[in-house]
């Protein structure tokens, strides 16, 4: 017949579990710490990368949506602020929010023709016009940046897929399954009187 364990036993794996415990949170600290270390390291040489290319950031919206993906991964976000080290480093923040500016003006210059629904590549159209720039310096993942900024302003300015268009919708209204598939609908029309006319 086996003895039990006495209170001495007891005591003595309470005390190894205690320890392995310690050492676990030891662990688990030192990582944390290794961690916080290696993302404080990454940070400073992306900021050094955006000093190094700032120029190519600014003036190539291929670059700098690959740029804006890199910042993601990191947790960095260049648009939270038009001040601080970002700011500082590209002016980001300050092209986005004029973008946004010029979007806001063009969605309510073309609300009475529209009713507050403008096809992406036509406002990205409209926007090179009034900033005398060609269609492919301002990307369409530029656009949709400034736009997810101005959901600051309330209800009234997102993007919604109607079938392979996006819109960007600029009034305050919920759309339903309804309007978006009347959207559809008249998409497909749209396109059948173009084919029909065309041959």
């Amino acid at each position: 017949m086996r003895r039990r364990p006495g209170i001495a036993g007891l005591q003595n794996a309470a005390a190894t579990r205690d320890q392995f415990r310690l050492v676990g949170e030891n662990v688990a600290k030192v990582r944390t710490d290794v961690m916080k270390e290696q993302l404080a390291t990454f940070r400073s040489q992306l900021e050094e990368f955006a000093r190094k290319h700032k120029s190519d950031i600014r003036k190539n919206p291929v670059f700098r949506q690959q740029f804006h993906e890199m910042c993601a991964k990191v947790g960095v976000d260049p648009l939270a602020s038009n001040k601080g080290v970002w700011a500082e480093l590209l002016g980001i923040g300050d092209f986005y929010y004029e973008l946004g500016v010029q979007i806001v003006d063009i969605c309510i210059a073309t609300r009475s023709h529209n009713g507050g629904l403008i096809d992406l590549l036509d406002l990205r159209k409209l926007l090179g016009q009034k900033r005398k720039a060609t269609l492919e310096s301002l990307s369409e993942d530029d656009c949709l940046r400034a736009i997810s900024k101005l959901k600051v302003l309330g209800s009234g300015f997102e993007v919604i897929s109607v079938g392979r268009r996006k819109l960007v919708r600029s009034v305050p209204t919920e759309l339903n399954k309804d309007h978006s598939g009347i959207l559809g609908l008249a998409q497909v029309c749209a396109c059948n009187v173009r084919c029909h006319s065309t041959s």
